[in-house]
């Protein structure tokens, strides 16, 4: 049986790969301590939980709208007024079987064969991919770590042609934990009206930001921006609901409508237990969101500066997210291994820690550290990268 063309070209999921190696090693009765989680480590919190049994319970177990249920859309729509100032009406917006999920049909429905899609590097691992499965082809600009990964309004313009149909700002970042200023915002957004270039803002760890940086969508600074930007957002991060799969996409009117036409031949809709479950989360208590914020800030500051000890890893402070990005170029080198791939596999092989390889997010002198896990598990992983790198360094 010869596959489809468009999967051939599918890259693996790197942070999946490294997953399920750590998880390989486990079985083998290795103590591995896995780095590489994009999920909170918390449970859904209890009243959302609570809301699905009562759900279950209730008989609302069948087929929803495709757009998702009403009552849900109108909870989305209330949370943009209150936290963004922005306004929506339902037929604006589509709840989906996940962020991913929204972001996969809204690249089936604006994309045709040979379009482009602007995408700053470092990127999540899934943005390139959906591009190329809806026929697109990706176009890497590169978010200089000296610019805090973030791409400039030169860079954007100079990456423009006549087959550029959208970009993607994400913000805070997958995996570099960067946040866009209000004033960086605009300036890129400048460039998407003169030249008619659909954004895409990527804000699923809106919630998750830290000191005293903000989040600011750049959909709320004009209602030209807002009408030129479709909005991904969902409750994975911000609740701990990665396993209920609910995300969503907001913007114009015929975009959403073509995406719900879309999900009626896919998915039909997103499970109408979880959507019962998502309007628990946003119209119940907010409480459990900021401890979870809390805690992953606690986690940051510390490991952090334990970190930027590590001989030969230097990183970027994150301002959003759970992600750590730093450069291990120098540390590859120092361990006597030619590229940082071969020393995050030495490190998963030799000191049982798990980290994902910067080459997955397109940037190949970095790696990725989640801390979305206990702080105890955190300090041990540091502790063991930092007596390895010690060890190589002294042979």
């Amino acid at each position: 049986m010869k596959l489809a063309k468009r999967v051939a070209s599918l890259t693996p999921s790197t942070t999946l790969a490294i997953t399920a190696k750590a998880k390989e090693l486990k079985a083998a009765g290795h103590d591995v301590i896995g780095l590489g989680a994009g999920e909170p480590d918390f449970n859904t919190p209890q009243h959302i939980i609570d809301a699905a049994v009562k759900a279950m319970n209730e008989g609302h177990t069948k087929y929803t709208p495709s757009e998702g249920l009403a009552t849900l859309r109108a909870e989305i729509a209330k949370k943009f007024a209150q936290d963004q100032g922005l306004h929506y009406e339902p037929s604006e917006i589509i709840v989906c079987v996940g962020a991913k999920h929204a972001l996969y049909t809204l690249f089936q429905v604006i994309l045709d064969e040979g379009d482009e899609v602007i995408i700053p590097t470092p990127y999540w691992v899934s943005y390139p991919e959906q591009v190329k499965l809806a026929g697109g082809v990706p176009v890497y600009v590169e978010g200089l770590e000296e610019n805090e990964f973030k791409i400039t309004p030169e860079q954007l313009k100079s990456a423009i042609t006549e087959r550029t149909k959208a970009v993607i700002i994400n913000s805070p970042s997958n995996p570099t934990g960067m946040i866009y200023t209000e004033e960086e915002l605009k300036a890129l957004g400048e460039i998407c009206l003169e030249h008619d270039i659909l954004i895409v803002s990527d804000e699923i760890y809106e919630k998750l930001i830290y000191g005293d940086h903000r989040h600011v969508s750049i959909a709320q600074l004009s209602p030209e921006l807002k009408a030129q930007t479709i909005i991904i957002n969902g409750l994975s991060k911000s609740h701990s609901m990665t396993g209920w799969r609910i995300g969503y996409a907001a913007g114009d009117k015929e975009i959403i409508r073509a995406m719900t036409d879309l999900a009626s031949h896919s998915t039909s809709n997103p499970t109408s237990i979880a959507q019962y479950a998502a309007i628990a989360a946003y119209n119940g208590p907010q409480e459990p969101v900021e401890e979870m914020r809390q805690a992953f800030e606690q986690r940051l500051n510390i490991i952090y500066e334990k970190l930027i000890e590590i001989p030969g890893f230097t990183c970027v402070k994150p301002q959003g997210a759970f992600y750590l990005f730093p450069n291990a170029r120098q540390a590859a080198t120092m361990a006597g291994y030619a590229s940082v791939d071969e020393l995050v596999a030495a490190l998963l092989e030799e000191a049982k820690v798990a980290l994902v390889p910067g080459s997955g997010f397109g940037a190949p002198d970095n790696v990725r550290l989640s801390y979305a896990t206990s702080l105890d598990v955190l300090e041990k992983a540091i502790e063991r990268i930092k007596a390895f790198m010690e060890q190589k360094a002294n042979k």
